[in-house]
């Protein structure tokens, strides 16, 4: 699991959901947690949380300009990638920390990584998990 720091900077509510901006080293998180500030004390502005996701959720990608919906965004460069025959392991250094991620071994290829490429990890709203 991939564990970052965050501070929460704002909360939306919509019935029991909220969407939960955090500032993650810089970098603007949102979140998606099926639990409001008044079921879960820890959802206040202003406090830290821990940013739980998994290495197979993290979409690696190079370059600058990307036209998708994922809108978790941290800049890195690799510094190990460990391949197999199916899938590989990279782990990307980043201001927030390493982040983890586990795609096929043929993705890496196609995207030319190795070690000390610049690229982008890329984490879906609903993937990621806050803890107090």
């Amino acid at each position: 699991m991939n564990s970052l720091k965050g501070i929460i900077t704002n909360i939306t509510v919509n019935g029991s959901l909220s969407l939960v901006h955090l500032d993650v080293s810089g970098a603007v998180f949102s979140v998606i947690v099926i639990d409001t500030p008044k079921t879960a004390s820890y959802l206040s502005t202003g406090n830290q949380v821990s940013v739980i996701f998994k290495e197979t959720e993290v979409v690696i990608g190079t370059g600058k300009e990307f036209n998708v919906s994922l809108q978790n965004r941290l800049e890195g460069k690799i510094s190990e990638i460990q391949s197999g025959e199916l899938l590989s392991k990279i782990i990307l250094d980043t201001n927030a920390g390493k982040i983890v991620s586990v795609i096929t071994t043929r993705a890496v290829k196609n995207l030319g990584l190795k070690r000390g490429t610049e690229a982008v990890a890329l984490i879906k709203t609903n993937e990621i998990m806050l803890t107090a």
